[in-house]
């Protein structure tokens, strides 16, 4: 599967201490940002691009098109355009072992943190339990453990701080009722104000706003 249009493989240059690694793929100021885990559960090796080459992606990407952050799919032509949603893996290097070391995370979270920091997305799709365990760590107040509910939090909404967070259950895992879920959750979603500034006009001398994220 190939992106296309307006996408950018590896726009922030990033040079993991690895061989072999699927880098982050998506236009720098996206509204949405889409979270793995690491190649060997999610994908990505023979085309650089995370979350392809596995048997659900084609489901994957077609609930992404329905629910409205892709704007094309061709599965037969393999093409994905996008102008809002950027994806990467919080270990983006093909892993020595399954699950990696958590020495291993470690050594690879600056990589995804400063491209997370970097884009600034409004959104965060954590795909699975331990991506949506990091990101429920390090960018919530909410307790960490809650990942282990991912039946009952795909495609719910969570507060974070200065992010909205959509966790999504393993494709691999999907039922119908559940790709349904997250299509409808994503519409609704876009239907409404999502994104997460604040008006800090007050501060101004003037009357005129000030919106900061």
């Amino acid at each position: 599967m190939e992106f296309i249009a307006d996408r950018t493989r590896n726009p922030f240059d990033m040079d993991p201490p690895c061989e072999r690694f699927v880098p982050g793929y998506g236009v720098t100021d996206a509204d949405f940002h889409v979270i793995g885990d690491h190649p060997g559960v999610h994908g990505g090796l023979a085309t650089d691009i995370p979350f392809t080459d596995m048997p659900w992606s084609e489901r994957f990407f077609d609930a992404l098109l329905d629910g409205g952050l892709l704007t094309a799919v061709d599965n037969e032509g393999g093409t994905v355009d996008s102008a809002q949603t950027y994806f990467s893996y919080l270990h983006m290097c093909e892993p020595d072992s399954h699950p990696p070391a958590a020495s291993s995370y470690r050594d690879l979270e600056p990589y995804f943190d400063a491209e997370l920091r970097a884009i600034t997305a409004h959104v965060l799709l954590p795909v699975g339990r331990r991506a949506t365990e990091h990101v429920l760590a390090a960018y919530t107040a909410i307790d960490a453990d809650r990942a282990a509910e991912m039946d009952d939090l795909h495609a719910t909404e969570l507060r974070g701080s200065g992010w909205l967070i959509v966790p999504i259950d393993d494709p691999e895992t999907w039922t119908d009722d559940d790709e349904q879920a997250l299509i409808d959750r994503l519409q609704t979603l876009l239907a409404s104000d999502y994104r997460q500034i604040s008006d800090l006009g007050r501060f101004q001398s003037d009357s005129s706003p000030y919106f900061v994220r």
